[in-house]
This record gives structure tokens, C-alpha cells and sequence, in this order.
């Protein structure tokens, strides 16, 4: 019998990359302030990645002195963030990357990544430019799919946790879409 879950899941437009991932066993009695302060943790991350992603909808005049300015604190932005981001990194050990498929409803890991005899975990991803900084969401193991991968399911996620996880996977693969198509020319 097949899990409305997972049904869900596959019908919606999924995250699927390479990213450094893990699982741990979830601590018993995670309490309203822990989850709020993940939540926390989790928009921050979220809003950090979209504003990494935005690219200028509007073409600036790139010879107009606001222009310039623009342009140089923007360099100037992304060279402060990298190096924060590589002393973040100093003494943090990141898990090896593998192949993981997710959107809001859930994700689709390698079986080895799982805790072993665990119904529930915490999935954390990390992504290029904020490696430091993971994205951490508890999970509910559903299903294994074949002999190497497992559903899980993501649980106690807020609407605007949600909706900004959904605004990642689609710029995710709007991009990869246009590099697809950009290959092709």
C-alpha cells in the first residue's frame, strides 16, 4: 500500500542535487522553545539562500554612478559573506555530500543516512554559500522506496518555514532548467 505522503511528495517539484547531508536520532522531548528557535534558525538560513539566488529582475543602466555604487557593495557584500562563511567553517566537520530529492512535504535520502532502528530524526542540509549554517527539519520515517533510498516525511513545519522552502526548490530548478537549456544551444 502506497503512503498518501509520498504520493504528495512526487507529484510536487522537488529539490534534487548533491548536498552535504545527515541525520541524527531526535533528541527526546524537543520543547516549544527549541522548535521555535529552529524555526528561527531554519528562515534565517532560507533568507540568507534567497538572497544569495536573486538576480535584478530589472537591467540597471551600467553606466549610471548608482549603478557602479551598486554593483561594488554588492562584490563587496558576497567577499565579506565567503569569508564568514569559511570561519564558520573552521571547526565544523561536513557530513560528505550525496544525492538528496526534497521539497516541503518530505525528502528522499539515501538508506544509509537514516539512524538506524530511528522512526523519527533531524535532517540537516547544507548548502553551497552557507555551508555553516544548515537547514535543520524533524522527519518522520515513512518509507523505503527501493534498497538504497527512504521517504521521510518533515513534521511540525510552519506555513512560512513552507512556503519559503517552496520558493528555494523553485528557483532551485528554474535554474536548472536554464542551465539544461543553455547546454543544448
Amino acid at each position: 500500500m502506497q503512503d498518501a505522503s509520498w504520493q504528495e511528495f512526487s507529484e510536487r517539484v522537488t529539490y534534487d542535487d548533491g548536498l552535504h547531508a545527515s541525520c541524527v536520532a531526535l533528541p527526546e522531548g524537543l520543547g516549544e522553545l527549541q522548535r521555535a528557535a529552529m524555526r528561527d534558525r531554519n528562515l534565517s538560513v532560507l533568507g540568507t539562500l534567497a538572497v544569495f539566488n536573486e538576480r535584478r529582475s530589472e537591467a540597471m543602466d551600467e553606466e549610471s554612478p548608482l549603478a557602479q555604487d551598486m554593483q561594488r557593495l554588492d562584490s563587496k557584500l558576497n567577499v565579506m559573506m565567503a569569508m564568514l562563511d569559511q570561519l564558520l567553517q573552521r571547526d565544523a566537520q561536513l557530513p560528505p555530500r550525496i544525492r538528496v530529492s526534497f521539497n516541503a512535504l518530505g525528502a528522499l535520502l539515501p538508506l544509509s543516512l537514516w539512524p538506524v532502528g530511528q522512526e523519527h530524526a533531524l535532517v540537516r542540509l547544507h548548502f553551497d554559500g552557507c555551508l555553516a549554517l544548515p537547514l535543520e527539519l524533524t522527519a518522520r520515517r515513512v518509507e523505503e522506496r527501493d534498497a538504497d533510498h527512504v521517504f521521510v516525511s518533515f513534521e511540525s513545519m510552519d506555513e512560512a518555514t513552507c512556503d519559503a522552502i517552496e520558493r528555494l526548490v523553485f528557483r532551485h530548478h528554474r535554474r536548472k532548467v536554464a542551465e539544461r537549456r543553455s547546454n543544448v544551444s
